[in-house]
């Protein structure tokens, strides 16, 4: 049997299988809590508009919440809905601004924003290179053969001031749980 059929089979066992990303074991992270973000241009709608981490989160109460990509199911029907509905409740919570980020192209992120109806709620900010997700050790490696390349592990941080306050990684890097909005908006 061919490389390739093997690879096609392992896809299509994953993709049977849903979750598909969970073969990381343990969460291995190097940014904690009272860390500064890391300064890092990311992308919003397209390549021309750069948003540097370190000034757009210098001041004021932001929540970051990091998915392993655009358009797939947990990241669609769970991860980013969350946010967008308690956007409200955040807000109330003194919370400035509420952003995703992925490691996908800007244009994807935007569509994506578009589809989910997150306009005026989230911010959209593509991680092109996974520079911020890298330099924060979120890289999530085991879902190269599935999505391409090293994605970011589903992760949310509250930023105060550009100091990290308070970060929530899912044990497998993948799962929906603790970087869910009712967790994060359950301890602000």
């Amino acid at each position: 049997m061919s490389v390739t059929c093997l690879r096609v089979r392992a896809v299509c066992r994953a993709v049977n299988y849903g979750r598909c990303f969970s073969r990381t074991s343990a969460v291995n992270t190097s940014a904690k809590v009272g860390d500064s973000l890391p300064s890092v241009d990311l992308f919003e709608n397209d390549p021309g508009t750069k948003v540097n981490t370190a000034e757009a989160f210098a001041s004021g109460k932001h929540i970051i919440f990091g998915v392993p990509g655009a358009f797939t199911p947990g990241c669609s029907k769970t991860h980013l809905p969350g946010y967008t509905e308690d956007f409200s409740k955040l807000e109330a919570k003194g919370v400035k601004s509420v952003n995703c980020v992925s490691v996908n192209d800007p244009f994807v992120m935007q569509a994506w924003g578009e589809n989910q109806g997150a306009a005026g709620k989230v911010r959209m900010l593509a991680d092109t290179c996974g520079a911020f997700t890298s330099q924060l050790g979120l890289d999530l490696p085991a879902v190269k053969d599935v999505l391409g390349n090293v994605r970011c592990k589903r992760f949310a941080m509250v930023v105060n001031d550009g100091k990290i306050e308070k970060l929530n990684v899912e044990p497998d890097g993948t799962g929906l749980t603790c970087s869910l909005s009712t967790s994060l908006c359950d301890g602000l």
